[in-house]
C-alpha cells in the first residue's frame, strides 16, 4: 500500500491519521506509516508518501525511539473492537527539496515534486533509488499543495525500519485522510486498477468523548516528546482477506470520526489538475 520506484512486495501495512491540539503546534495531524517491506529492485529503492499539507520540515518527523513497536499496540487496541534528536541533517540552509536522515532512511521532502531527481546526488549511492520522470510529473499534475516525502532505503535495511511518525499542519483540518495509492513497479499508478489490500487503517481525534475508541497501551518508559503526539484511544478497520478495493487513499471526515462511523471511511482517488 504505498508507490515505490522500484519493483518491492509491501506487506502488513499499517496507516494512521489523528486529528488532536497540540499544546505547541495548534491543531495538527499525525501521521503514522509502517510496513514490511521486499525489495526485489536490483539496487536501493524508495517509498513515495504524499502528504495533505503545505509545509514539511525534518523536525516535523518524530523518532519512535524504542517504541519502534507502537503502530503494533494501536492495532491490537482496534483489534479488540472489530524525535528530532534522532534526525541527522545533511543540509541546514532553505533548499527547493530538503533531504536528512531518519530511522533507516535518507527522505527528501519536496514541495515540486519535479525538483526531487536533481536533489537525488545528496543521497548516499547505496540508497539512491532511480527515478522515473513520469512518477514525480504524475505527483505535481495530481497532488499541487502537497508535500511529497521520497524515502530511500537500501536492501540491508528494509527489513529493520521503525515506523514513519510525524505531523503536520493539513490542508483540511477536519478531513484526515492517509496515503494508500499503489504502485510497485517505479512509474505512475494506475487510477482505473483494482487491487488486493492488506492493510489496517487507524483513526483518532482528541475531541472525542471519554467512552469513544479503545485505548491504547503504551509503554511506562515511552519518551514524553513522542507520547505528546499520540492518541489515548483509536478506532479502526482492517482491510484484508481477499479483499479488492480501487487504488487511491483512505478518507474519513471529522464528523464520522466522532461518531465513530467506521462506514465513513472511502477510498479516494486523486484528480488530475
Amino acid at each position: 500500500m504505498c508507490i515505490s520506484t522500484g519493483e518491492a512486495v509491501f506487506s502488513g501495512t499499517i496507516v494512521y491519521c489523528g486529528r488532536q491540539h497540540h499544546r505547541v503546534h495548534g491543531l495538527i495531524h499525525v501521521l503514522g506509516y509502517q510496513n514490511t517491506a521486499v525489495n526485489l529492485a536490483d539496487g536501493p529503492n524508495a517509498m513515495l508518501l504524499h502528504l495533505p499539507t503545505r509545509q514539511v520540515t525534518p523536525g516535523h518527523f518524530l523518532s519512535a525511539g524504542r517504541t519502534g513497536d507502537v503502530l503494533h499496540r494501536m492495532v491490537a487496541a482496534a483489534r479488540s473492537a472489530a524525535a528530532v534528536d534522532d534526525i541527522a541533517f545533511m543540509s541546514a540552509e532553505p533548499q527547493a527539496v530538503q533531504v536528512f536522515d531518519h530511522d533507516v532512511y535518507t527522505v527528501l521532502l519536496a514541495n515540486d515534486p519535479t525538483a526531487v531527481h536533481a536533489a537525488l546526488r545528496q543521497v548516499p549511492p547505496h540508497r539512491r533509488p532511480t527515478l522515473e520522470p513520469e512518477l514525480l510529473r504524475f505527483y505535481a499534475d495530481h497532488f499541487p499543495g502537497h508535500t511529497i516525502a521520497v524515502c530511500c532505503f537500501d536492501n540491508a535495511d528494509a527489513r529493520r525500519a521503525k515506523p514513519l511518525l510525524l505531523w503536520y499542519a493539513p490542508l483540511d483540518p477536519d478531513q484526515l485522510t492517509v496515503p494508500a495509492l499503489d504502485s510497485h513497479t517505479g512509474m505512475a499508478p494506475d487510477l482505473n486498477s483494482a487491487l488486493p489490500v492488506d492493510h489496517w487503517v487507524l483513526f483518532s481525534t482528541d475531541q472525542a468523548p471519554a467512552d469513544w475508541g479503545m485505548p491504547v497501551d503504551y509503554p511506562d518508559d515511552m519518551r514524553h516528546r513522542l507520547r505528546a503526539f499520540l492518541p489515548t484511544a483509536v478506532v479502526g478497520r482492517h482491510y484484508g482477506h481477499g479483499k479488492v478495493l480501487p487504488n487511491g487513499d483512505f478518507t474519513i471526515s471529522h464528523r464520522d470520526l466522532l461518531a465513530g462511523d467506521l462506514d465513513g471511511i472511502e477510498r479516494l482517488q486523486p484528480t488530475r489538475r
